[in-house]
């Protein structure tokens, strides 16, 4: 025999749900017979008008009446349909109760809302669930507190409270220092429990409305509300102090560290939350320069703005002599110190002006290497240092590449596909490296010198003695010349100090089979002493700047010996 259905009350019991009518005019409410079961806490009180069950809605009371009597919207005929969603609590104590209302208002002859129909029904499950991936949204996972998303806008909210209420706040990055030597030394979980550590001692040293949120992977920003610039070096101190002061307990072991601190007083010192992120990461990077553990304020620097507008300045020119075609190439003569006869041309990059003006390598290179910009300049070096072998093949020249150069990858490209257009350039070109460059990774630079002199190109190693390179190395990089550095050269006619270092670098590099150049000779006494300890060449004041002009055309050559 077949079982009866069950009634459309059951049903809906057993789904959480509930229906009903809403007579506007009376504001008389009518629930289907399961409606007990739904809200088995609310008195019947509460459901019996709009208005009763209203005072049980949070967080906001109107929330049916906005959807329904305020909605703005035209029935046409057909109602008009609504979805909200509220929380229900019967007393001060009693939990909260998700619902979710689907519904659809008709309007009476005046065009308003004279009644409502519809299903609630309880929804606590999804509501947990939408809340917890709002809080996943604004809160970094590992800290608990707000994320970088949220910061900013914490920080806006800040920098307009400030504005309206010309009050002024402080704020701060605080960055761990040498997390990396944790993760290397203990592993990343070691690391992430140092992380939560720091920010639960930042926490416990804020004021109420102040903010703390995660900024990057070792960095907190702190926003400290009517913050005085005195006031924001006290705070900073103290939480440097309550990291500073006490180990941090790991899994391995206890660590201790240390944290700086760069901070910038607002709106004082910045007018937005941009402006203010950014200062505040220059003070902190100034700080962590000048000595870990330490607090540093921004503060305005009439020098270094003047100094940004000029590398603004010469960005945008760097930019349009590369695309305009105005890097030329300026030639200093490297000649024997004997004969006197020039070896080779060192080439200095220099750029045109658009009023005929050249400036020189020292205003050009290092705004490119601060602003990414050199690799392209040095391959544009590159371009015009060839096209000057190809179309003179009685010279050889040098060029200096700037340390970020030799591990690109685009340079490489460049002077393979130029060797192989340009058969015979690569043995009269000579490349020199930084002696910084040479002693930062042995291994890395040796690969750059052997794919170098597979060329048949030669290596020599500029500035040499102004860094800690041993000749032991210099054997293993294998490279052709070394130019001794010319602060050790200009003054060996006078300094007792500066002749017996480049005495004994001259005899090292000779025991070697190094050819050796002394950069910036000035006179002839120095010529003279530099020939009698067995130099090989020189460069500088005394033999010749750098001249825009091509020499080779006129004058007789030396030339280097062939590579051995």
């Amino acid at each position: 025999m077949p079982t009866a259905a069950p009634e459309p009350s059951a049903i809906l019991a057993s789904l959480g749900q509930a229906t009903f009518t809403w007579d506007i005019a009376s504001d008389v409410m009518a629930w289907s017979g399961n409606v007990a079961v739904v809200f088995e806490d609310l008195p019947h009180a509460a459901l019996a008008s709009g208005n009763a069950f209203a005072t049980c809605i949070e967080p906001l009371q109107d929330v049916r009446a906005q959807a329904v009597l305020n909605s703005g919207k035209l029935d046409r005929g057909a109602g008009v349909q609504y979805q909200i969603e509220y929380g229900v609590r019967a007393k001060a104590s009693a939990e909260v109760i998700w619902i979710e209302e689907t519904g659809c208002w008709f309007a009476g002859p005046d065009g308003k809302p004279a009644r409502a129909q519809g299903l609630v029904r309880i929804n606590n499950e999804r509501h947990a669930r939408d809340q917890q991936l709002l809080s996943l949204s604004r809160h970094d996972p590992l800290t608990g507190e707000l994320n970088r998303t949220q910061l900013v806008a914490s920080l806006a909210e800040a920098v307009e409270e400030a504005a309206r209420f010309r009050a002024s706040f402080a704020f701060l990055l605080l960055g761990i220092d040498h997390l990396a030597h944790i993760n290397d030394a203990f592993g990343f979980d070691v690391a992430d429990q140092v992380i939560v550590e720091i920010a639960q001692r930042i926490r416990a040293r804020l004021r109420g409305g102040d903010v703390l949120a995660r900024f990057s992977g070792n960095k907190f920003g702190v926003i400290l509300k009517n913050c005085s610039s005195d006031e924001m070096a006290v705070a900073s101190e103290r939480f440097l102090a309550a990291i500073r002061n006490e180990v941090v307990p790991t899994q391995p072991g206890p660590v201790s560290l240390t944290a700086s601190i760069g901070a910038v007083s607002v709106p004082r010192h910045a007018r937005s939350a941009d402006e203010a992120m950014v200062r505040a990461q220059e003070a902190l990077d100034r700080a962590k320069a000048r000595r870990s553990g330490s607090y540093l304020a921004w503060r305005p620097n009439v020098e270094r703005d003047a100094q940004r507008r000029v590398n603004i300045r010469v960005t945008d020119e760097i930019v349009s002599a590369l695309n305009e075609r105005r890097l030329v190439m300026a030639y200093e003569p490297v000649v024997d110190v004997r004969s006197r006869v020039p070896a080779f041309h060192e080439c200095l990059v220099r750029m045109r002006q658009d009023d005929g003006e050249l400036l020189l390598a020292p205003d050009i290179v290092p705004v490119a290497e601060k602003l990414g910009l050199i690799h392209l300049v040095d391959q544009r070096v590159l371009e015009l240092v060839v096209a000057e072998l190809a179309a003179a093949p009685q010279i050889q020249l040098s060029l200096n590449i700037s340390p970020d150069t030799t591990m690109d990858p685009d340079w490489w490209l460049r002077i393979e596909m130029l060797m192989r257009a340009h058969p015979g350039v690569a043995q009269r070109l000579i490349v020199e490296i930084t002696e910084t460059v040479a002693i930062q990774d042995i291994d890395d630079v040796r690969g750059f010198v052997t794919r170098l002199k597979n060329f048949g190109s030669r290596i020599a190693i500029d500035d040499f003695g102004a860094g800690n390179t041993s000749f032991r190395n210099l054997r293993k990089l294998g490279v052709d010349l070394v130019k001794i550095d010319g602060a050790f050269v200009q003054n060996i006619a006078r300094s007792a100090d500066d002749r017996a270092f480049v005495q004994t670098l001259i005899d090292l590099a000779r025991r070697l089979d190094i050819k050796t150049v002394a950069e910036w000779v000035q006179d002839e006494e120095s010529a003279t002493l530099l020939r009698d300890w067995g130099c090989d060449y020189i460069q500088g004041r005394l033999t010749g700047l750098a001249s825009s002009e091509r020499p080779w055309a006129v004058e007789p050559r030396a030339g280097l010996p062939a590579a051995g």
